[in-house]
């Protein structure tokens, strides 16, 4: 029986500003956004080709709105690979990604950490083969 992480939940603090966000930006492609009634929608977002999603979910209440951000404690949480950093890297800065150091040379990869539009840090990182 096999298993996999199929998509996970961000959570935001505006469907449409995460979307254009998420697809304009980082280049991700919007998989679905449909509505689920009383203002909820189950908008879905991925890198191109990849397995596991990305849902936006829109903040709730006064607890959810206090993790949009810092969903993780300030740590990078979010690990965007890809086979061609160089190309990536200048493409993102060019699309306004703010990236919190130059890309460093590490023994696993070429790795940079961005924040997302509301603070969430990710790791953009090439492996080595």
């Amino acid at each position: 029986m096999a298993q996999y992480i199929a998509s996970f939940a961000l959570v935001v603090a505006n469907y449409d500003e995460a979307i254009a966000y998420y697809t304009r930006v980082l280049g991700f492609e919007l998989r679905e956004d449909s509505p689920r009634g009383s203002g909820k929608r189950w908008v879905l977002v991925a890198p191109r080709g990849a397995a596991t999603g990305i849902l936006l979910a829109q903040a709730a209440n006064d607890l959810q709105g206090t993790r949009i951000g810092n969903q993780t404690g300030g740590r990078v949480g979010f690990f965007l690979h890809t086979d061609d950093f160089d190309h990536d890297f200048a493409a993102m800065k060019a699309r306004g990604v703010r990236f919190a150091e130059a890309p460093r040379h590490e023994d696993y990869g070429t790795v940079a950490v961005f924040e997302d539009i509301y603070g969430n840090r990710w790791d953009l990182l090439q492996l080595k083969p």
